[in-house]
């Protein structure tokens, strides 16, 4: 944790030409996020328009939340996820044409992919998935924390620049700094960058505030809600996944939302969570 301190903290330091008070807080895992006026949003996007927003203070889990810390949770409480009642976790796999996917009534969060592709015990350190908004939301009651709106998620994730992605990320170098598809396709298996599916947190660089993978491991469930919404109860996301690629989804970018059932657990689905402070 000391090394990973020391290779963060100075582009976090750098970062405040932009946002000066935009420093880690004293725990190395969270980054301090100033009351203010930001701009977030976008020219010509319905759901997410170009606009300033007033926010009161925040810190940010540097990291998503790991099958380890999840797995405290389970352990101190006896939780039962949705995907475990339900049998109707949703999973990709290699072979699948674009935009589809499998129920996998054997898949949860301890075997993300369901039980034919192995189990978490060595991935500890990967953020855990195949988990619903719902579990997400309990979680974080148990934690003590709470989820990041749309716009505190974005304000964080782009780090006081105004592109789509964050400082000099583009579409073309976005994979030094997230987890996301490289094939043409989703037909053939992508180890290029060293993961079939999510990988251990924080495996590819910070945006400048220290936070790991906003644009891509696994999508981050926000509360808040779209104008598509039209008053239903619905679940939004931001950031990419290991699934997204540029032919495909595209999503791994601070601009776009997604949105799910409350009850619908993925295999490319996280969280990341956040704090008030006091």
């Amino acid at each position: 944790m000391l090394k990973r301190i020391k290779w963060y903290i100075l582009p976090v330091l750098l970062c405040a030409i932009t946002y000066p008070q935009m420093l880690l807080s004293q725990d190395s895992l969270w980054a301090s996020i100033p009351a203010g006026t930001y701009q977030v949003g976008e020219k010509n996007n319905i759901q997410n328009p170009l606009r300033k927003v007033t926010i009161n203070s925040f810190y940010i889990a540097t990291c998503e939340v790991t099958n380890g810390e999840f797995e405290k949770f389970v352990l101190a409480t006896g939780y039962i996820t949705e995907a475990e009642q339900y049998k109707d976790a949703l999973v990709f796999e290699p072979g699948l044409e674009e935009f589809r996917w499998i129920t996998d009534s054997s898949a949860y969060w301890r075997y993300p992919n369901g039980v034919s592709r192995g189990d978490i015990k060595d991935k500890m350190n990967h953020p855990v998935t195949c988990i619903s908004y719902n579990d997400a939301l309990a979680y974080c009651k148990w934690a003590g924390v709470r989820l990041p709106t749309l716009e505190e998620w974005e304000i964080a994730a782009t780090a006081g620049t105004r592109s789509r992605y964050f400082g000099k990320v583009t579409k073309r170098n976005v994979q030094l700094y997230a987890n996301i598809w490289h094939g043409n396709n989703h037909l053939l298996p992508d180890y290029s960058d060293g993961f079939l599916y999510t990988a251990p947190v924080a495996s590819f660089k910070p945006n400048p505030l220290g936070l790991y993978d906003v644009l891509g491991n696994v999508f981050e469930f926000c509360s808040g809600s779209l104008p598509r919404d039209n008053g239903r109860k619905v679940a939004h996301a931001r950031g990419g996944s290991w699934w997204c690629s540029a032919n495909a989804c595209s999503f791994f970018n601070t601009k776009d939302i997604g949105s799910v059932n409350p009850h619908a657990s993925f295999s490319n689905q996280g969280f990341r969570v956040v704090k008030n402070i006091l």
